[in-house]
Formats: structure tokens, sequence, C-alpha cells
């Protein structure tokens, strides 16, 4: 039976559709990008590894949009068979949080994550990438992966967090091994993972402990302030969701700055018109995401069973949203997919899938976009004519924030006409 089924409604486990491919983990990203726009072309779900794959817009959007599909973060411990009562009796990260517990916790600390919050640090953000250009400004070429992107992020957290500056090695750290929980490999690195989720949980205690004696105008000083109208966040809430903030808010702004590093290297011309028209910036940031996405792919898990275009997906059954293939979806935007235009309108009501949708939709959107929007045009204005300088080295393909490790470029150095 094909994939796009009629009235009768068949279980997935009889679906009769295509396998996205033992070797996509092998496949370099553009490859792996491309099998997922070829496959949703024929087939709105295929058979992954672990479950299925849903590549197609519209399907992606209504699965992330069903509250009755939850995130398969909440399914981590028990997928790598974790048993350890610390780990399991820990608060849900907003991540994993689900129905009503999800809903309260949004609703608590919304404001604190609202465009006009992010809009705050934007001259922060533009001093901390002019520090990081200057750094490399005169010899014309640089690691943009370690010298600009890797540290980008971590001093405009501390700022949001009202931690000190120094203090960013640490978090970079922390952040990175952290994350790989959503790594194929991390079974063989929980050590590493639960060692830095310590340190992180001591470090967020202390500083939320500071702000309780000493208020300041900074992000945990507003979630205090909502833990204490009428509902409030218990001290481990406090905890998960600064780390939340960390954790979330570090590899993804980097990686996704870049890979939109990458794209515009390949598109000379546009890197051009940015640095000429930096009011391009919020169409460029979209059109990057859209086009070449650090997050890949979410995964969700049926609650209870769920019908959706005729299938059944029995409670439990796991699938996994395609974001890079629903970003290539002729639907998205206006003309061709495969085309890179900072100048294209986002069509209404048709975002990309970079930030997911739904109740799970990234509570730091507002500020990563800020933090690309005031990066990019920075860079095109800064260094002219980039260039990659040898070979890109990229993370590995089941590295859950996708991007660069090394990324060596040229540039025209500062002071040459």
């Amino acid at each position: 039976m094909a994939a796009d089924v009629g009235t009768d409604i068949i279980d997935i486990a009889d679906l009769d559709v295509p396998d996205l491919g033992a070797d996509i983990a092998q496949l370099d990203h553009v490859a792996a990008a491309a099998r997922h726009r070829e496959l949703a072309d024929e087939h709105w779900i295929v058979r992954g590894t672990f479950g299925h794959a849903v590549l197609r817009y519209d399907d992606v959007t209504a699965i992330l949009r069903d509250k009755r599909w939850h995130n398969v973060v909440a399914k981590i411990p028990e997928m790598l068979g974790i048993t350890d009562p610390e780990v399991l009796s820990r608060p849900p990260s907003i991540l994993a949080a689900e129905g009503d517990v999800h809903v309260r916790l949004r609703r608590l600390v919304s404001k604190a994550f609202s465009p006009r919050s992010a809009d705050r640090l934007r001259p922060f953000m533009r001093e901390v990438m002019d520090e990081l250009v200057d750094a490399v400004a005169d010899a014309g070429r640089a690691d943009v992966s370690t010298d600009i992107c890797e540290p980008y992020p971590i001093p405009i957290i501390c700022e949001l967090l009202g931690a000190p500056r120094e203090d960013w090695r640490s978090f970079s750290r922390w952040a990175e091994d952290v994350l790989r929980i959503f790594n194929g490999t991390a079974l063989a690195e929980l050590d590493v993972i639960d060692q830095a989720q310590r340190e992180l949980n001591d470090y967020v205690a202390e500083l939320i402990a500071a702000r309780r004696h000493d208020p300041r105008d900074d992000l945990i000083t507003d979630l205090i302030a909502a833990e204490e109208e009428g509902d409030r966040l218990s001290t481990p809430e406090l905890v998960s969701m600064v780390n939340a903030v960390i954790v979330g808010g570090t590899d993804t702004t980097r990686n996704q700055l870049a890979c939109a590093l990458s794209v515009f290297a390949a598109h000379p011309d546009q890197w051009a018109m940015l640095a000429d028209r930096p009011e391009l910036a919020a169409t460029a940031v979209e059109e990057c995401m859209r086009y070449f996405g650090a997050v890949r792919a979410t995964g969700r898990f049926a609650s209870e069973d769920i019908v959706h275009r005729g299938v059944r997906f029995p409670a439990g059954s796991m699938v996994f949203p395609s974001l890079v293939a629903a970003n290539g979806d002729d639907g998205v935007i206006a003309g061709a997919t495969d085309r890179f235009d900072i100048t294209r309108e986002p069509v209404r009501g048709r975002p990309h899938m970079t930030f997911g949708s739904g109740i799970h939709y990234c509570l730091g959107a507002s500020l990563a976009r800020a933090e690309l929007q005031e990066a990019l045009p920075i860079l095109a204005r800064r260094m002219p004519e980039l260039a990659v300088d040898g070979r890109i080295e990229w993370k590995p393909q089941g590295t859950a924030i996708f991007g660069p490790a090394h990324f060596p470029v040229t540039f025209t150095p500062a002071g040459v006409a």
C-alpha cells in the first residue's frame, strides 16, 4: 500500500513504505538532506532506525502541534537504560514536560523570554561579536567555528543570567557535555554527562541563592519574581529552567551561526549583499535557518493510540519529524526551495520548522534570532570575501545540534582595500 492511504485505517507496522536507509548516518549533511527531500516527493512517512521519519511540512506541523504526541526527550533515560533514582526523580525540564505541567512552566517563564527581553541584550551582542572579530581581523584568516561561533553565545548567556563573564569556559563545557545525552554515543558517555549535570546544578543553585538576597536586572531574578506571584517555581524547577537556558542557548546558537556562515561562504554574492544591506538581517536569519538548520530533526512518541492520515500509531510509537525535509517542502516558501535568497520573505503562516512548532516551540527563539541578527551583519561587514580555506570538519550526523567542529576561512584583512 502506498504511503498516502485512503479511508481505511492501517497500522503503522503494516504500512508499506521505504526505509530512510541504514547508511543515513554515514552520509554527509548535504546528501542526508537530499535523501530526506527526495523521499518526501513520494512519501510523507518512511521507516527510520528507531521509528518512522515524517517528511512533509503539513504532517510535521500537524504532529508537532498535536498534544497527544509527547517529546521523546522524556523517554531518553528509559531508552538508555538509566535506572539511577536520583536521575529519574529530577523534575522534568520544560522540554520533557507535557500537559498541565508544561502549560504551567511555560506560563510562568514566558515573559522572561519575550522579544523585548532579548532586545535589551542587542548592544551587548554587538560588543561581544566585535571583540571576537578584533582578534582575527588583521590576520585575514580564522577557524570561525572555534574563534567566533563557539565563544559567541556564552558571554551573552552570562549577561542574561547575571553570571560572571569569566565563567564562560565552564558554561561552554557543561553545555556541550550535557547535550551529549541526545547523541548516538550517549550510552558510552553517561559518566561525562552526569558529571557535567551535577556541576551545572551546583553552580546554578548558587546563582539562584545569591539572587534571592541580591536581586538584579537579569533572567534569574525575573524567574524568582515569577515564583513569588501566587503560583511559584520550586528551587529544583528554577535550577532545571536555568539549566535549559544555559544548555539550550549555547550549542544551538553557536552551531546555527556556523551553519549560516557555511552557506554564505558558498554564496558570496549574498554575503556581499548582507554587508551592503544590513537591514536584511532578519530575513537573512530566517532564510539561513530554513536552508540549513542546525537542528535537523526532533522526536515524538504517541502517548495514546493516534490515527493520522489513515494510519494508526499505537501508544508508544516513535516518530521523528524531519525538519530538514519540511524546510525544503515547496509549500513553505515562494520560489525554488533549493535556492538561497536572503531577500526572500517567509510565507505568512508557514514559518520554517527549525524552531519547531506547537507547545514545544523553542522557548529561546527570540534570543537566538536576536543573536544571529546582530552577528551576521557585523561579520559580513568586517570579514568581506569570506571563503573556505581547506576542509570543513563536520560533526557526526547523529549529533543533536549539527554543525562544523572546525571551519577554516580566509577573508580580506582589516585595513586592506
